[in-house]
């Protein structure tokens, strides 16, 4: 019998194992592994097949064993029949056992293959669950996304939209509602910009709206500052070194500022959240310079619906031009409040070009809007609200340097109305002036005009008794006054950013001559044309007092210059004009007194043929000397005393020469010794006249008509040819005049030699043939 099984091997030794067990256990305990395996393993031939060894090897080691030992043999047959059917009892257990294993093993198989069934089952519904829980978070933050778009809060919506982009969609990712909302997220994404681009407008409106009270109240506080500044110079003189807005001036309000900005109402009203907000949605999308871009575009637009088409200056309130102006700034400070609260969003070089281009449209709308304005009241108003203006926006830190050639205009447009009405009142005053010296009743009128006049009193105050009167005529004070006021009124112009410059100063320099010149001097120059003495003297004290009033305002003006790179006297051209108007009234008041003694001199009747002497002074002398006495005393007596000398010398030299011209006309052929002591006697007189003047200078005046009459009645008229005699008697004659004249003389004193008996009848009056 073989003694090995080829593949059964296992089999064979592990139920070679089996027999050899010790207890049921043991037996039961090796048995279970084997049968499983063989169920498994499909290889219960080979157990069968192994057992069958064994029931031989065992048979084979009976027998030898039998062989030995009969009785033992039969006692081990019976044992064995004994085995064999344990065997079989065994094997069919084990066959049952098997079939019963096989049984259990394809239920358990049946119930394995359920359970993995259900486990798969389970698996799905799990995944599946996972699948829907993962879409309807996905569905929850779309659906959070459209809530908090409509409660308007866009950040929000932005952060959700981008956690569902980078994080809830990808756990959904190989689903088709994934990409459904990813293709809808640019869409969302644009919705949310236009969502806050549309509240950002909204809010820019409302600052546009809003931006004319913020400006008013930045005048209004600047006002308020410009005050304290005003009280601090007054209690501390060194802050007048310091303008408004200077380093000083900052430091100075800084405890009593208050910010326009920065307070409960102005925050409410300004609230820049929605700015930030539209910031942080373009800077999260990528879209930071498109949005600077179009925040700039949209800035640009609303600065041109703040200019309007033209401006209405003449409202006495300046309503119209007050609401520009504080629009402009509140748009402007709304720009610098801006680049403060934000980094980098607004580019100061877009600011200064929007601030540059409103001062540009408002100085052009202004600068149209002037040709209308007609009151200086008016215009200085306008010109107080652009430099409230103009302040106020150099506090935020703008340059106003563009606005001086507005407040250049405005200044010249002010100066010319200025000079329009003061011209008016000049030409009034002088058009009705009494020209006569200026009464003063008491001494309250006295204080009055010695206040308002460049006047120093000859007399001091208390030597006075009133009435009295000045040498002015009422029209002085009053032109002082006038002048007075049109300098307060220039200076009125003037303020922190139109201080006493160099423009305003020659501006007032040469506004102030052109009206002392035109309208004052040259006025009183037209009405030296009158006939009247009395008239034209007051004129000329008039002119005197004009000249002083000028060089007092020289110096006013000098010291009020506050501009600092001029340098020398303020010279005025008025001073020369009324200096040269005062010659041309003296040489109108020369020619009228010539005049007058031109008329006298006329109605002089000498005979020149006469034979008979006379020792009477002719009539016309005698009104000559009392015309000049009179006019002396009288009409000139308010002259100063150079003044009436330089007269008195100029007429008495004009009546000196007017009398020689007698003698020497051409109609005049001889002259008789009796005309000769006529002519004597009337110089004599007004030789006499001058003596009572005691003024030696004005003697001088008639030498040579005193010399000339002496040659005339000499008997020796040969020593006037005689150089060495005629320089020491007759040094002022002229030596023609002095020919012809003894030439006349000698044949007038032929003739009368001739008929002494028979005196002429024929008097020549030629006194009225010739003019000077």
């Amino acid at each position: 019998m073989p003694s090995a099984v080829d593949s059964g091997d296992d089999l064979y030794a592990a139920v070679k194992q089996i027999t050899q067990s010790s207890s049921d256990s043991d037996y039961i305990d090796q048995l279970v592994p084997v049968m499983r395996d063989v169920r498994y393993s499909d290889r219960a031939g080979h157990l069968i097949q192994a057992l069958n060894q064994i029931s031989a090897e065992r048979e084979s080691e009976i027998e030898r064993m039998c062989n030995s030992n009969h009785q033992e043999f039969v006692s081990s047959v019976n044992s064995l029949l004994r085995v064999r059917e344990g065997t079989v009892d065994m094997t069919t257990q084990i066959l049952q056992l098997n079939q019963s294993i096989q049984a259990s093993t394809e239920n358990l198989a049946a119930q394995k293959k359920a359970l993995v069934d259900s486990r798969g089952v389970r698996q799905s519904i799990d995944e599946t669950s996972e699948a829907l829980n993962a879409c309807l978070e996905v569905l929850r933050v779309a659906n959070q996304v459209r809530d908090l778009l409509l409660e308007k809060n866009h950040y929000a919506a932005l952060r959700s939209l981008d956690e569902l982009q980078n994080v809830h969609l990808k756990e959904v990712g190989r689903y088709k509602i994934a990409e459904m909302i990813e293709r809808s997220v640019p869409a969302t994404q644009r919705l949310i910009a236009n969502a806050v681009m549309d509240d950002l407008n909204t809010w820019l409106y409302r600052v546009r709206e809003a931006s004319q009270y913020l400006g008013e109240v930045a005048f209004f506080q600047t006002d308020r500052r410009r005050t304290r500044h005003e009280e601090r110079m007054q209690q501390d003189e060194h802050f007048m070194k310091f303008k408004l807005n200077s380093a000083m001036d900052l430091v100075a309000d800084e405890t009593d500022e208050f910010d326009i900005m920065n307070n409960e109402e102005m925050q409410t009203e300004f609230d820049f959240s929605p700015l930030f907000e539209c910031m942080h949605i373009h800077e999260t999308l990528g879209r930071s310079d498109y949005f600077r871009a179009e925040y700039a575009s949209n800035r640009r637009k609303q600065k041109d619906l703040i200019i309007p088409s033209s401006l209405n200056l003449l409202d006495d309130d300046g309503s119209d031009l007050s609401s520009f102006l504080e629009s402009i700034a509140g748009f402007a400070i709304i720009e610098k409040a801006t680049i403060k609260r934000t980094n980098n969003f607004r580019a100061n070089v877009d600011v200064d070009e929007l601030w540059d281009s409103m001062c540009q449209s408002m100085a052009t709308l202004i600068t149209n809007g002037l040709p209308l304005v007609d009151n200086d009241n008016l215009l200085l108003k306008i010109k107080g609200r652009v430099a409230l203006f103009m302040l106020t926006m150099e506090k935020w830190g703008y340059s106003v340097k563009n606005l001086y050639d507005l407040l250049l205009t405005l200044f010249d447009k002010y100066s010319d109305l200025l000079k329009q009405r003061f011209s008016e009142d000049f030409q009034e005053i002088v058009s009705t002036d009494d020209y006569m010296p200026m009464p003063i009743n008491n001494l309250e009128e006295y204080d009055k005009v010695v206040n308002v006049s460049w006047y120093t009193p000859s007399q001091a105050r208390e030597q006075l008794t009133f009435p009295c009167v000045l040498p002015f005529s009422q029209m002085y004070p009053l032109c002082c006054i006038d002048i007075r006021n049109f300098l307060n009124q220039i200076y009125l112009f003037s303020d922190d950013h139109f201080q006493r410059s160099t423009v305003i100063d020659e501006t007032l320099r040469n506004s102030l001559d052109e009206l002392l010149c035109e309208k004052v001097c040259q006025s009183l120059v037209e009405r030296l044309s009158s006939q009247y003495p009395g008239q034209i003297v007051q004129i000329l004290t008039n002119l005197e007092h004009f000249e002083i009033a000028c060089q007092e305002l020289q110096d006013l003006l000098f010291q009020a210059r506050s501009s600092g790179s001029a340098t020398g006297p303020v010279i005025l051209q008025a001073t020369e004009q009324f200096r040269n108007a005062k010659k041309t009234a003296s040489d109108r008041i020369f020619e009228l007194v010539n005049s007058k003694i031109d008329d006298l001199i006329e109605t002089a009747e000498y005979d020149w043929m006469a034979t008979v002497p006379t020792t009477e002074t002719s009539n016309y002398m005698q009104e000559l000397t009392r015309y000049l006495s009179n006019i002396m005393n009288s009409v000139l007596l308010g002259l100063p005393t150079d003044i009436k000398e330089f007269i008195y010398f100029d007429a008495l030299s004009h009546a000196a020469s007017a009398i020689l011209e007698l003698p020497l006309h051409e109609s005049v052929k001889r002259i008789t010794p009796a005309a000769v002591t006529a002519l004597v006697t009337d110089a004599d007189f007004l030789s006499s006249f001058v003596d009572s003047l005691n003024n030696p200078i004005l003697k001088e005046n008639l030498d040579e008509l005193v010399q000339t009459v002496a040659l005339m009645a000499t008997d020796n008229s040969d020593e006037f040819f005689d150089v060495a005699q005629r320089n020491r008697k007759y040094g002022k004659v002229d030596r023609e005049k002095g020919a012809i004249l003894i030439e006349k003389v000698m044949e007038g004193a032929a003739v009368a030699a001739q008929s002494p008996s028979k005196p002429s009848d024929r008097f020549a009056t030629i006194g009225s043939r010739f003019r000077r």
